[in-house]
């Protein structure tokens, strides 16, 4: 079909649009992990968690409490017990989307992706290296909406952020039909 054979032109124009995009999600991951270690970093330092725990800090007159809370499960504290079943997902979760990346043409898919893979990344290198052992350790959480401890709403981190924004505008593009390489998904 002639409508789906490339051009020179469209092959120059795929190539020089397809670093940018790559830049694009690097940056966003790199951001998003950054931003989720350093904060990870302050969040131990500044509110011990062992052997005394540090009370809960209270801002923006108690829509926000920050405390550090040591996670074993998934988001959510969900699947608590299961961390080394964990680990290997989200090193899956890592590879898929690495793979991916060289496909990527869309900016909104390089936002998406690159920031479910700073969160997911941010998330894996607790498992991996924190207590109580490699590939076991816990993650480190420390925000919590409404009350202390995640009282009202699971207690929750950065990583935990990028990794749900991400999915969110990853499941708008799909929604309005944008596929990784740019292109409108064709319907029929």
């Amino acid at each position: 079909m002639a409508d789906e054979q490339n051009t020179p032109a469209d092959s120059a124009v795929a190539t020089v649009a397809a670093p940018r995009r790559v830049w694009l999600f690097v940056l966003v991951a790199v951001l998003a992990f950054t931003a989720d270690l350093v904060s990870k970093l302050i969040v131990v330092a500044e509110l011990p968690y062992a052997p005394v725990p540090h009370p809960p800090v209270r801002i923006l007159w108690g829509a926000i409490y920050l405390d550090q809370v040591r996670n074993s499960g998934a988001a959510f504290s969900l699947g608590a017990g299961f961390t080394v079943i964990l680990t290997a997902v989200a090193v899956a979760v890592v590879v898929v989307i690495v793979r991916t990346a060289s496909r990527m043409r869309s900016a909104g898919w390089a936002v998406a992706l690159g920031l479910v893979l700073g969160g997911a990344i941010g998330n894996l290198g607790d498992r991996v290296f924190r207590a109580p052992s490699a590939f076991s350790g816990h993650v480190v959480d420390w925000i919590s909406v409404f009350g202390p401890l995640g009282k009202h709403w699971p207690i929750f981190n950065l990583a935990d952020s990028a990794i749900v924004c991400g999915a969110i505008l990853a499941g708008i593009q799909t929604i309005r039909g944008i596929e990784l390489n740019g292109s409108m998904a064709r319907h029929g």
